[in-house]
């Protein structure tokens, strides 16, 4: 399995320098070959390359490798458009958002991430230091630190390329590491995982992780930006930003604490894990004015990732099922009826009478679902007549 590894580097004041010259010269060249390739319409690796490899050299000052990685970034770029406007998610082709990204060339920032093989930068795990490619030459022994955990996996799985990045001042290497995937054990039984906004997270075993700290969080936030944004000075500005960001960290810490804590439960009672399959779920729900700010804010994607990685790498069974009618449905006789949720919180069948948390009982139907689905997914493939 895929996994990566943030290391914070330590450079002196002189590898400063380099490493920032370095960003901005490997961006700049980006943005020339997004230029080329959006006015040729040429995306593939290999025919841009040809286009524009002597200029990228000659005029940028890189070297022979990193002008590759410059092209290869370029081309990511724009398969990852691509895919982002098969899948609708910058709206149809009349909107703004569509038409301003198919109206003009990629755009990098000056200090934007940049990929580098091992080529351009090599490690030195026993004594935690590298050695990498910059426009003023080979910069070597620049020190870097992390967790325990972080550095063993480092030096024991690090495989392919590392991306160079700054952010906030503090300059980071993050390496992709490639880990043996865990034998994953056969479930005695599941845990049905309901996401929401209210509730983060009900399992069917009953424990409710709560979003009323988050969701009073997240207006505080909202004022104090609004504050600083009246303001309109260049330090208010670089303060929103700052927020903004300690916002993101806040509720990617809590999706962190909560997925390690169901998956800890579901490894040591011998479950799987089961949550519902979400996608789309923006475009197919209308709110009201005052509901929209908590819903786009709403991170159920990455928790349904922690969930999935966390597990895979216990060994735990996950598996994503269909959540239609998952509030609505009654775990006992089956009855599916709106009315079944007369509020947000409760659930009443009005066949059978079962009564509970809305929230308990869409974790036990995500559970029941799971028990179905895993029969076919585990279940031997036919052979051919």
């Amino acid at each position: 399995m895929k996994l990566v590894v943030q290391v914070k580097l330590l450079p002196s004041p002189e590898q400063v320098a380099a490493l920032e010259a370095t960003l901005r010269a490997c961006n700049r060249a980006a943005d020339h070959v997004s230029r080329i390739a959006f006015e040729t319409g040429v995306r593939d690796r290999n025919g841009l390359q040809k286009l524009v490899y002597a200029d990228v050299k000659a005029a940028f000052g890189l070297s022979a490798q990193p002008a590759v990685r410059v092209v290869k970034k370029v081309v990511d770029a724009y398969s990852a458009l691509a895919a982002s406007l098969k899948a609708g998610r910058l709206g149809g082709p009349s909107s703004k958002r569509y038409r301003k990204a198919v109206g003009s060339p990629a755009v990098f920032r000056p200090e934007a991430a940049q990929p580098f093989d091992d080529r351009c930068l090599s490690w030195q795990t026993d004594v935690r230091t590298v050695s990498i490619w910059t426009v003023d030459g080979r910069m070597r022994g620049i020190p870097y630190t992390g967790s325990a955990d972080q550095l063993n996996t480092l030096a024991g799985y690090r495989k392919g390329e590392s991306d160079l990045v700054r952010r906030g001042g503090k300059w980071f290497l993050i390496a992709t590491c490639d880990l043996p995937d865990p034998e994953v054990f056969e479930p005695v039984d599941w845990v049905g995982v309901d996401r929401g906004i209210v509730n983060l997270a009900t399992t069917s075993d009953g424990t409710n992780y709560q979003g009323r700290r988050l969701a009073r969080y997240r207006p505080w936030q909202a004022r104090k930006r609004a504050e600083l944004q009246a303001k309109r000075t260049r330090s208010a500005t670089r303060r929103m930003a700052r927020r903004a960001k300690k916002e993101q960290r806040h509720a990617t810490h809590l999706n962190h604490g909560i997925s390690k804590e169901i998956v800890s439960v579901a490894q040591r009672t011998g479950r799987g894990i089961a949550v519902e399959l979400l996608d789309g779920i923006r475009d197919r729900v209308r709110l009201r004015r005052d509901q929209r700010g908590a819903f786009s804010s709403w991170r159920f994607h990455q928790l349904g990732q922690h969930l999935a990685y966390k597990a895979k790498m216990a060994g735990v069974p996950f598996l994503e099922v269909d959540a239609a009618y998952t509030s609505q449905r009654c775990p006992r006789c089956g009855h599916t009826e709106k009315a079944n949720r007369p509020d947000r919180d409760h659930f009443c069948c009005r066949r059978c009478g079962l009564a509970g948390p809305a929230d308990h009982v869409a974790g036990v139907n995500v559970r029941n679902r799971a028990r179905s689905a895993w029969v076919f997914v585990t279940a031997p493939v036919p052979a051919p007549a």
